[in-house]
């Protein structure tokens, strides 16, 4: 084997087409990587394909051509070959769960390779084909050799993960503190003189699970701003309901890049995260609002979000989807402000400590070198 471990990824969507919060690991976890000596692959659907290999910062695209998108899943034919080629290349498969066309592909071919599961979440929304689903699913972790959870509060939680608890161990997402701790002053006056009082700010994907209509609930009739930026999912229906509540106390500023994020998170004067649904598996968006020193505000969902945000520590942690608790949680922030801050030194403190993307990535390493020592 060379100097370098060569670590195959399988996943449904990946950047620069898709910019979701597991897409979002792969990427910082291929880019911490190189400084470990890992080279990482990554295999994925599209519905246009390029042709050649796409070169991301560290690593390298494979798009095979989505030939079928159902149920949340991507399936494609040409993938069987391109996987079986690529995975002759590479020391290691890690797959990205869940993308049940990845254990199709796992078990048509069965690799000789050592392989890892990240386990970002639960199947939650496909109540009835999770029937159908669970057999090939079985087969698939009992095939594969280590399963990695994102936080402790998921495996506990996880009835799946419980079952499989032999073969899991436990690595926080990380992100990169560099990516947060500078501001671009001109982004920064600008979004400064757009919003001039204090604001609670929400990023991201505006999905059914993030609990947007309870934050609007919860403003209805006071005087708290608040701030949503992101990718529009549901962003009509959104405004819709704003307008029935006669809100003028909301901003819908649809998607920011990332030096526009970076400046809102410094301006905010605390950080929403309404999400109600288990579907939020882990919460990207909270440890961007922790990395900048900010108080967060989530709900007890048994996922994820609650390792981020530690109740009383670095924020407050309310039950999911009351709008009269989050009122209430955001009044209190408001009311004592020298809470807010000493919540929001706790949060810093504690994602550098816990939640860097150079941690996740040497643990991931380590895991890549116990793999590799077993099989040999």
């Amino acid at each position: 084997m060379s100097s370098s471990i060569n670590i195959l990824h399988i996943y449904k969507t990946s950047m620069p087409a898709s910019y979701g919060g597991v897409e979002s690991f792969i990427d910082t976890l291929c880019k911490a990587g190189t400084e470990l000596c890992v080279k990482n692959t990554v295999l994925t659907l599209h519905p246009k394909p390029q042709k050649k290999p796409i070169e991301m910062d560290g690593y390298t695209v494979h798009q095979t051509k989505q030939n079928l998108f159902l149920a949340s899943t991507g399936f494609s034919v040409s993938a069987f070959s391109k996987f079986k080629r690529l995975s002759n290349d590479a020391d290691i498969i890690h797959y990205h769960f869940p993308n049940p066309f990845a254990d199709m592909l796992h078990l048509a071919y069965q690799p000789k390779k050592p392989s890892l599961v990240t386990y970002h979440s639960d199947v939650i929304k496909q109540k009835h084909l999770i029937h159908i689903y669970k057999p090939l699913r079985r087969r698939f972790f009992n095939s594969v050799d280590q399963i990695v959870a994102t936080s402790p509060n998921y495996f506990v939680s996880s009835n799946v993960l419980q079952q499989l608890s032999d073969k899991v161990s436990v690595i926080p997402i990380g992100i990169d503190p560099k990516a947060y701790g500078t501001v671009d002053s001109e982004r920064l006056d600008f979004w400064r003189s757009r919003l001039s009082k204090p604001f609670f700010l929400f990023i991201g994907a505006m999905r059914y699970y993030k609990g947007l209509h309870v934050a609007l609930k919860a403003i209805a009739g006071t005087e708290i701003q608040i701030v949503i930026a992101g990718i529009s999912g549901i962003e009509k229906e959104l405004k819709a309901q704003a307008a029935a509540l006669h809100l003028k106390n909301v901003d819908f500023l649809g998607s920011v890049n990332q030096e526009d994020k970076v400046a809102l998170l410094h301006l905010c004067y605390g950080f929403i995260f309404p999400s109600y649904l288990r579907s939020e598996a882990f919460g990207i968006s909270l440890l961007e609002a922790a990395m900048v020193g900010k108080p967060m505000i989530s709900c007890e969902i048994g996922t994820g979000t609650t390792f981020v945000n530690s109740a009383n520590e670095t924020g407050l942690v309310i039950n999911p989807g009351s709008p009269s608790e989050l009122r209430e949680a955001m009044q209190f922030l408001l009311d004592n402000p020298k809470v807010a801050a000493a919540m929001g030194k706790n949060a810093k403190k504690r994602s550098f400590e816990l939640f860097t993307a150079d941690q996740q990535a040497k643990k991931y390493f380590d895991l890549y070198q116990k793999l590799l020592h077993l099989n040999h």
